[in-house]
């Protein structure tokens, strides 16, 4: 059955509901613009739309346009299209964000999101206050507790913290380029090019120093005090390691846990299912002194070789304190270009370092912060883009 045999009513409903489906495609994140819901309306009048599958394929088509989107598609169009084991109800079919009676994969809760948005009906006036009030809510946002936040706000401050992004701080190495500017005579390049004219006319070429990214590696704590915390930092190591593929991240509970190839996965819901999936002592205990032994042990000759930037996140309550903690954030500190400690109790206005734990680790860093709501990964991004001082500005050797 084609769409030209159908009556004009079941016509535009067949059209309404296509542009209602790219509307839910595009409050997802997937790019879909309207010449893709007119080239998908021309393609379904040539194939038979009664067959649920030739139509999935030809929508798929036309609105996926990289890869990590074809499980979102497939995701919404199970759940604004009705199951029927008679394709002919989907002239009828309206959206049903309560319809999933199973609960849904990691990436396919922002797809319902999506669908449980109020069509946009109201008049220009209540969209004008309710804009008002969303500016007010954000401002709100960024100064609030995650801890404190319900689900709808930290939906909310999850698509602020994929927003954000991190410059590319640039470092030094000993390597060199072709640079017109650079200091060193690049020997080579200058004579081969004066043999095109015999040596009558040399043309100096130059050589400048290669900068590159500085390489972040993060140590999170994920006991049951910093759950939160670790989970909204995750999708900004999340963001940040899109456009910046030096990054690092370890979770530390009662154990150390690698975790920087599941947070690569390009979904970032995905990307965190698979990092929970990946550790075993989730929202446990903590042993912060032996997860540092591991680390420097195991890892720190692999990532900090090349002058990376150390981010530890924990609150720094140690089961076991003792001189043990003491030595091991000294080793990491003295591995690293730079040491920043981010500690959710600096929330509390009086706060003072009097459990153990921290006072053995806070001589150690070089930047003792707080991260507990937006406002503090905004001012981390801030201190982050700035220079490094003069004695961390030392030359790095290539890697291997």
């Amino acid at each position: 059955m084609a769409i030209n045999h159908l009556a004009p009513e079941q016509t535009e409903q067949f059209a309404d509901n296509i542009v209602g489906f790219a509307r839910a495609l595009r409050a997802t994140g997937m790019p879909v613009g309207p010449g893709a819901v007119i080239d998908a309306m021309n393609a379904l009048q040539v194939i038979d739309i009664g067959s649920r599958a030739d139509v999935f394929t030809t929508l798929e088509a036309i609105f996926v346009m990289r890869h990590e989107h074809a499980l979102i598609f497939k995701q919404a169009f199970n759940l604004f299209f009705r199951a029927s084991e008679e394709w002919k109800h989907l002239l009828d079919s309206v959206p049903l964000p309560d319809g999933a009676k199973k609960k849904p994969p990691a990436a396919s809760r922002r797809v319902q999101e999506a669908m449980s948005q109020p069509r946009m009906t109201e008049t220009p006036q209540h969209q004008e206050q309710d804009l008002r009030l969303s500016v007010s809510d954000k401002e709100i946002l960024q100064k609030k507790d995650f801890a404190q936040m319900s689900a709808a706000e930290i939906a909310e401050a999850l698509r602020a913290v994929d927003m954000m992004r991190l410059p590319q701080a640039e470092l030094l190495t000993r390597r060199h380029q072709p640079d017109p500017r650079g200091l060193r005579l690049d020997m080579r390049r200058t004579l081969r090019a004066s043999l095109r004219t015999g040596g009558d006319i040399i043309d100096i070429h130059r050589l400048g120093r290669i900068e590159k990214p500085a390489p972040i590696v993060a140590l999170l704590d994920i006991s049951g005090s910093m759950s939160e915390y670790t989970r909204l930092f995750l999708h900004f190591l999340h963001a940040v390691g899109d456009a910046r593929k030096r990054v690092s991240v370890f979770l530390f509970g009662t154990r150390l846990t690698n975790v920087t190839r599941a947070l690569r996965q390009r979904d970032p819901d995905e990307a965190l299912a698979s990092c929970s999936a990946a550790v075993e002592d989730w929202a446990g205990g903590t042993r912060i002194a032996t997860s540092l032994h591991n680390f420097n042990k195991l890892w720190a000759r692999r990532v900090l070789s090349q002058g990376a930037i150390v981010l530890l996140i924990s609150d720094g309550l140690e089961r076991e304190a003792d001189s043990k903690l003491a030595f091991e954030m000294d080793r990491l500190h003295r591995s690293c270009r730079r040491l920043i400690w981010l500690n959710p109790l600096l929330r509390f206005g009086g706060f003072e370092a009097k459990a153990q734990g921290i006072k053995m680790m806070l001589p150690h860093v070089d930047e003792f912060r707080p991260v507990h709501n937006l406002s503090s990964i905004q001012e981390l991004i801030t201190t982050l883009s700035r220079p490094l001082p003069p004695h961390h500005r030392s030359l790095i050797r290539p890697a291997a």
